[in-house]
């Protein structure tokens, strides 16, 4: 037992140590796994890009929760040409998860009335060479943009890493808690519980709309639209240096007087008093039962 106890307190050290030499990881590093996907998507196709930078356990929702390798490798090849561009993004300090997000072109044929536009978002993962993989990927379809979202790209900020727990289950945990009360707290009060988890620069990816950047735009548009969710967990995870996590489930959200079946997926982030905030929120539709 003291020689497990002392090889843990040996690796927390070098964890910190390997964060204070090297600095926090950046988030070009993202950004570019996500132009890379990009580019061998144009040159293998969708069904062959996708399967180049998925994650063991990546999934795709389709429109259930299914791994990417699964889905892909049981289709013929996909038809059509996709290009996306990040105006979004983060990466944990640590640089083992990080994100995406930005509008997106589905095209299929030649003229441009078949195209379709959209935003994705996409998580990412470091494997056991450190190399980023596609863990989850989404997107929502909304009519063609008017303008331009602005970019928004940032560095971690390593001063908001909490101590790794000696339980290596605990994170995603206590991802999974919050992720819990979030959803208890939205049968109480939405607009509520959104002012109490939603960060101030967060962003908001409901089908049928442009993404909704700012807690209180957010908050404006749930109000308007008379949103109301239910929603249940399905899924977490956590960053090794406890800065950036993740949660997936499925919600049923009634939206004026019509009542519809989602996946959601959350990104959240801690803050500087050590609270986890949502910093992006997406749905993606599902059929009703």
């Amino acid at each position: 037992m003291k020689r497990i106890i002392i090889a843990t307190a040996i690796l927390l050290g070098l964890s910190k140590l390997t964060i204070a030499q090297n600095g926090p990881a950046d988030v070009t590093r993202v950004t570019e796994a996500e132009k890379t996907f990009n580019k061998l998507v144009e040159r293998k196709g969708i069904k062959g890009g996708f399967l180049a930078v998925a994650d063991s356990d990546g999934i795709v929702f389709k429109p259930e929760p299914i791994k990417i390798t699964t889905f892909y490798n049981n289709i013929d090849k996909q038809a059509g040409t996709l290009t996306w561009t990040p105006n979004f993004a983060r990466i944990s300090v640590n640089g083992d998860l990080a994100f995406t997000a930005g509008p997106y072109i589905y095209q299929n044929g030649s003229d441009d009335t078949d195209k379709v536009f959209g935003d994705y978002v996409s998580i990412w993962r470091a494997d056991g060479e450190n190399k980023l993989r596609l863990l989850i990927n989404l997107g929502i379809q909304h009519p063609e943009p008017e303008q331009q979202a602005l970019t928004d790209f940032k560095n971690p900020d390593s001063s908001k890493v909490v101590a790794p727990s000696k339980d290596p289950f605990s994170g995603k945990r206590i991802i999974l808690a919050t992720d819990n009360l979030f959803n208890h707290s939205l049968t109480i009060s939405t607009l509520a519980t959104y002012k109490e988890f939603l960060s101030p620069e967060g962003r908001y990816y409901f089908p049928g709309f442009e993404p909704i950047t700012g807690q209180d735009k957010i908050m404006q548009f749930i109000a308007n639209e008379g949103i109301n969710i239910t929603a249940e967990t399905t899924n977490a995870g956590r960053s090794t240096s406890n800065d950036l996590a993740y949660t997936y489930g499925k919600a049923r959200i009634k939206k004026g007087d019509v009542v519809s079946n989602y996946n959601y997926v959350r990104i959240w982030e801690i803050d500087a008093s050590h609270k986890w905030n949502i910093l992006l929120e997406v749905f993606s539709a599902i059929e009703n039962d």
